[in-house]
């Protein structure tokens, strides 16, 4: 046996007991017995055909065209169905976005994945910018920088993510994003650059 494939049997997954409970992990450590397996979680959902919003952006200005997703005129992007993020308010260089964390949004080690808190930045800040787009104009963003402040999980109940503008130029956009619970708690902040892409 080489030591390769002794790390590779080490590193393996957990045997399982035949009644579904974990047993022993490679190379003999005992895992502690725990309660049964929870039944499954499941979870289903439908999206549009996002076409019909992009065909929209082109011709909408930025902060009407938020505003239809917002009311249902058009449909929301299908990131926001898989994610349950909803557009809760769209002003002029800023908007809010709001989700309620549950369990499909976390990560192994139990606390929502670090990544839904970034998506929900990412659009606020990006929204925010378009907010300010004329029609013909467009975005895309060059970074994000997200600061992870508290881990969320489902007790946190529902959070909103603030987008605001801090710089609009010509050719490129700050702006800034605050995740926060209903008690001003923050979340997590970030802060991104766009480029406008303009006709």
């Amino acid at each position: 046996m080489t030591r390769d494939t002794a790390v590779a049997r080490r590193s393996g997954p957990p045997e399982v007991r035949p009644d579904g409970r974990p047993g022993q992990l490679p190379g003999g450590t005992e895992l502690p017995a725990g309660p049964a397996p929870d039944p499954r979680r499941e979870r289903s959902y439908q999206w549009q055909d996002p076409a019909v919003s992009g065909a929209a952006a082109r011709t909408m200005a930025g902060a009407d065209f938020l505003r239809a997703i917002g009311d249902g005129t058009l449909p929301p992007p299908p990131i926001a169905v898989a994610l349950g993020f909803e557009l809760i308010s769209v002003e002029p260089g800023r908007v809010i976005f709001g989700f309620t964390p549950a369990e499909f949004h976390y990560n192994p080690i139990g606390s929502v994945h670090g990544g839904v808190c970034a998506t929900m930045c990412d659009s606020a800040c990006g929204c925010a910018v378009h907010s300010l787009l004329p029609a013909g104009s467009g975005y895309t963003s060059q970074d994000l920088t997200v600061k992870f402040l508290r881990a969320v999980t489902a007790s946190a109940g529902p959070l909103r993510c603030e987008g605001t503008v801090m710089h609009l130029g010509s050719r490129t956009a700050l702006a800034q994003a605050r995740l926060s619970d209903a008690e001003g708690r923050l979340f997590a902040h970030a802060t991104s650059s766009c480029l406008i892409l303009r006709p």
